[in-house]
């Protein structure tokens, strides 16, 4: 009897370890995307001061982004809240997982695709030069040596400011300065009186900013090669740029997305899936 009862009770505690481990295994964590689909919430970080991307009018915030993103809301049928942030507190934060994802502008940078993963394009990024209207002393953007030059602090803009200042200084003179703005429109500003000689940004931004101020500024030229703009979310949240990104292209191929772009920039873009990301990528 006794042996009996021994066995019994060792069964039972083999038993009572084996649900103890069972209530102890780690559940699997749902990715960023499953909890958006979950939850029915979603929030991005957003800066809302890069027209005609996005900017605030009438308190609300538009733009061909925005555009975009309500497209992407709609599909997903959740609830949005939409941050908007700072450009320098912008990537950091969805590292910080103060937010899902990215939806605002991100030129695609070596230094960016092995931190962030970018979704496909959604404009055309190629860094360009912008001066006052009427400066003679720019023609082309060699001439930016011996220049004060202006951008947007830790923006692509920067970067790409900061690598062409060091192909002048190969053949010669770099600038006589470079100021960082907050924001692009306070370079604007500061350019129109005349604190500065030129702004660095993307094509399609300058593009927009001549188009609206005729006779105030002008475009000098590329500095760069042919480079694009996407969304980025966290590294391990692959699942949501792959989702992002056939939304974009779903976009492109039914027509939405060329007619955000009249509608925005006054011209069209072409939108590559493959070929926009320099190597080592996520």
């Amino acid at each position: 009897m006794g042996y009996v009862k021994l066995s019994a009770l060792r069964r039972m505690a083999a038993v009572a370890a084996l649900g103890a481990t069972a209530l102890a295994a780690p559940v699997a964590a749902q990715t960023t995307l499953e909890t958006i689909k979950s939850t029915g919430k979603v929030t991005v970080g957003t800066e809302a001061a890069f027209p005609p991307f996005e900017f605030v009018e009438d308190g609300e915030i538009v733009g061909y982004g925005k555009d975009i993103l309500t497209y992407i809301i709609n599909d997903l049928g959740v609830e949005l809240t939409q941050l908007d942030l700072p450009w320098q507190g912008i990537l950091p934060g969805v590292l910080a997982g103060k937010f899902d994802f990215v939806a605002t502008t991100v030129s695609v940078r070596p230094e960016r695709v092995t931190k962030y993963a970018f979704t496909v394009p959604i404009a055309e990024g190629t860094t360009w030069a912008m001066k006052r209207a009427g400066d003679d002393s720019i023609t082309s953007v060699e001439d930016m040596a011996g220049k004060v030059v202006g951008t947007q602090l830790s923006s692509g803009g920067e970067s790409a400011a900061k690598e062409f200042e060091e192909k002048l200084k190969a053949d010669g003179d770099g600038y006589a300065e470079m100021k960082l703005y907050t924001s692009y429109p306070e370079s604007y500003l500061a350019l129109a009186n005349g604190e500065i000689d030129v702004v660095v940004q993307s094509l399609p931004n300058l593009a927009v900013v001549v188009k609206e101020q005729p006779g105030v500024f002008e475009l000098v030229g590329a500095m760069g090669d042919l480079s694009y703009m996407g969304w980025v979310t966290r590294p391990e949240d692959t699942d949501l740029r792959d989702y992002l990104s056939s939304q974009i292209l779903e976009m492109r191929d039914n027509g939405t997305l060329y007619e955000l772009q009249d509608k925005w920039f006054g011209f069209r873009m072409e939108i590559p899936d493959e070929g926009y990301l320099p190597e080592g990528a996520l």
